[in-house]
């Protein structure tokens, strides 16, 4: 939000200051302390003007900015609305109105405040650029773009509308566009607040590499300076530095999702017969989440516990989400509510444990817990990295991909499971019939290796030895998934650059779960991504029978296939060097009979090994649970001794 209104137009009230014959000297003066961050002095001076004129607007409207700085936002909405009770025609009254209430996620009263707004000024930039992010925030997409290009037409060197539609564009899939958005952001001042990292997020989904290395250079830089330059998602896929994920949590939380003053639960032991743990997440629904964690579900031991799942994510009216609410005791769609209110449902439920499998992957909301609505809050799954943030007290993970050594760029305490933190589901079910080479458009004969990683993975290190692995591997082809066209004609270009044939490259359009697994039966291996490994993508191939090869990475999201594999009885497919990694795969692309005794232990291991044993999964964690619910329970007895 723009919301630098706030001052901006203080002409309005020097203006009505005259005509109400008010002390012109006095609100001069408020103003300019307020400007210089006085904010104690500034509201003196306002509560004195109130107190010879009560019906003082624009002392109402500015005492009110001072208390939505100061977080008072109930105060904010009370002072604001006196003033425009008074006087209805002043703009900035509505535009500071609407970002109040766009804070306290009242969102359709913020978009009436702007509509307000704009009008009683139709050349008010913030306002326009205010009422698009929020459209932004309720879906309304295309109106969101109307109003940022009106907001930059008013006034062309506002950053924020530049960088706020590069959003809505990147929402639109019109990349292109949204990277010249985030561009022109970062001309008119190279510092914005997450532009530089929104630009490079864009260009690695269309496997744009012209600036690749600088720019993760230069927002390492960044981050390490305190900077608010990238989300953190973004350097959990991108980075290969742990204190550089950290720290770009923590920024973000300190901006983004600041620990809520009074918190919700303050120390109050509940007395249940079963222990209460709630799944939190936006992926109760067609989302690869749900195909992990379905089973887990519906096998907790309910003697023991009371299961209860909060969506804040789109009912998609897909078989899964019907799975899924039947897999729940409780289950709850909180996609209306807001952050506070979603909070306070939690903390009636009274919830022992709250499990939030989304982290900073996209459509989270860390703000629930913020407000701290349970004992023990636990981040699990969703996230492979450190959310950054004091109220998340464990991160559920094991040996292989959150060694203890990596305790210090944690917030949270690592707890292991035994084995592999992965769930899987064993219903997923495979398409009886495999298509033929042919209709998906491979050639007839050749080793097909395979990588079905979204194509944000894919970097020039790993692409260049996947390049000279189709040097060396006669007829070869490497096939992937046709994700964005932008990054096909891309990632085609650079073939061609590394001397490689680019129709060698083959794009597999999406497909729904069951046909895509039977399709994994035409490649022959599958070749994994760093800094950031396939994860779902490595249990699904793994699932389907084909063999995974990866590079143990230095961070958790670069770990996790080497988890699956030790899980399922292959560790010979982990290796530690780009190198290794090279070599293993031309060995297995001449050496079929090296290839086919791999893929026959995987077929003889898929259902005893634990990767795809679910029950034991649950077991372990259920263990973890109780663990944690013993502790809370020791720690709060000890207290209150």
């Amino acid at each position: 939000m723009a919301g630098d209104g706030n001052m901006a137009n203080s002409e309005h009230s020097l203006n009505q200051s005259q005509t109400l014959g008010s002390p012109v000297q006095m609100l001069t003066e408020a103003i300019q302390l307020h400007q210089a961050g006085n904010l104690v002095n500034a509201e003196h001076l306002y509560r004195q003007i109130l107190t010879a004129n009560p019906q003082h607007s624009d002392a109402l409207h500015l005492l009110g900015v001072i208390a939505y700085q100061c977080g008072q936002n109930a105060a904010a909405v009370q002072l604001i609305r006196s003033a425009i009770e008074i006087n209805e025609s002043i703009a900035v009254y509505h535009n500071n109105l609407g970002n109040v209430l766009n804070t306290l996620g009242q969102d359709n009263d913020a978009l009436n405040s702007y509509n307000y707004a704009i009008k009683f000024d139709k050349y008010y930039a913030d306002a326009y650029s205010n009422l698009g992010a929020v459209l932004s925030k309720l879906n309304r997409l295309d109106e969101a773009v109307s109003a940022y290009a009106t907001a930059i037409h008013l006034k062309s060197n506002l950053p924020e509308p530049h960088y706020n539609l590069g959003n809505a564009l990147k929402e639109l899939n019109r990349l292109d566009e949204a990277i010249q958005s985030y561009e022109r952001a970062l001309s008119l001042d190279p510092v914005h607040a997450y532009a530089r990292g929104a630009l490079l997020w864009l260009r690695t989904l269309i496997c744009n590499w012209a600036e690749f290395e600088s720019d993760i250079r230069q927002i390492s830089i960044n981050i390490q300076g305190g900077q608010r330059v990238a989300r953190p998602f973004t350097m959990v896929a991108l980075s290969e530095f742990p204190k550089d994920q950290l720290l770009c949590a923590q920024t973000w939380i300190r901006d983004r999702h600041p620990p809520a003053q009074n918190p919700l639960w303050n120390g109050q032991i509940y007395h249940h017969p079963r222990i209460r743990v709630a799944y939190l997440s936006a992926d109760f629904n067609y989302h690869a989440t749900a195909y992990l964690m379905a089973e887990l579900f519906e096998l907790h031991d309910r003697a023991r516990f009371e299961i209860v799942g909060i969506s804040f994510g789109q009912n998609d009216d897909s078989a899964m989400r019907h799975r899924l609410i039947e897999a729940f005791d409780q289950f709850h769609d909180v996609q209306s509510l807001n952050h506070f209110e979603a909070a306070k449902l939690i903390r009636g439920l009274e919830i022992d444990i709250v499990v939030d499998l989304k982290g900073h992957t996209a459509g989270a909301r860390p703000t629930i817990l913020a407000h701290r609505p349970a004992p023990v809050q636990v981040a699990y799954l969703g996230y492979p990295g450190s959310m950054g943030a004091d109220f998340i007290d464990y991160v559920i993970a094991d040996p292989i991909v959150l060694p203890f050594d990596q305790q210090p760029y944690y917030t949270e305490e690592i707890v292991h499971l035994p084995d592999c933190y992965q769930p899987n589901d064993r219903q997923r079910k495979i398409s009886e019939t495999t298509p033929t080479r042919r209709q998906v458009g491979l050639p007839d004969t050749g080793f097909v290796f395979c990588c079905f990683n979204n194509n944000y993975k894919i970097n020039p290190p790993i692409f260049d030895v996947w390049m000279r692995l189709l040097d060396a591997v006669e007829h070869s082809v490497l096939w992937l998934l046709r994700d964005l066209p932008t990054a096909e004609v891309n990632l085609r270009r650079e073939a061609a650059a590394r001397g490689i044939d680019p129709s060698r490259l083959v794009f597999a359009d999406r497909a729904p779960t069951e046909d895509h697994l039977a399709r994994h039966r035409l490649a022959d291996l599958f070749l994994d991504t760093l800094p950031c490994n396939a994860h779902t993508t490595a249990s699904d191939a793994l699932w389907a029978g084909l063999p995974v090869l990866t590079c143990l990475g230095k961070t958790f999201a670069g770990r996790v296939a080497a988890s699956l594999l030790h899980a399922i009885g292959l560790p010979e497919l982990v290796t530690n060097s780009f190198e290794e990694y090279e070599a293993l795969a031309f060995h297995l692309a001449t050496h079929p009979d090296s290839l086919a005794a791999i893929k026959a232990r995987l077929a003889a291991n898929r259902l005893t090994h634990p990767l795809f044993d679910t029950p034991r999964l649950c077991r372990n964690l259920e263990a973890v649970y109780i663990d944690m619910w013993e502790r809370q329970q020791k720690k709060f007895d000890t207290n209150n001794m």
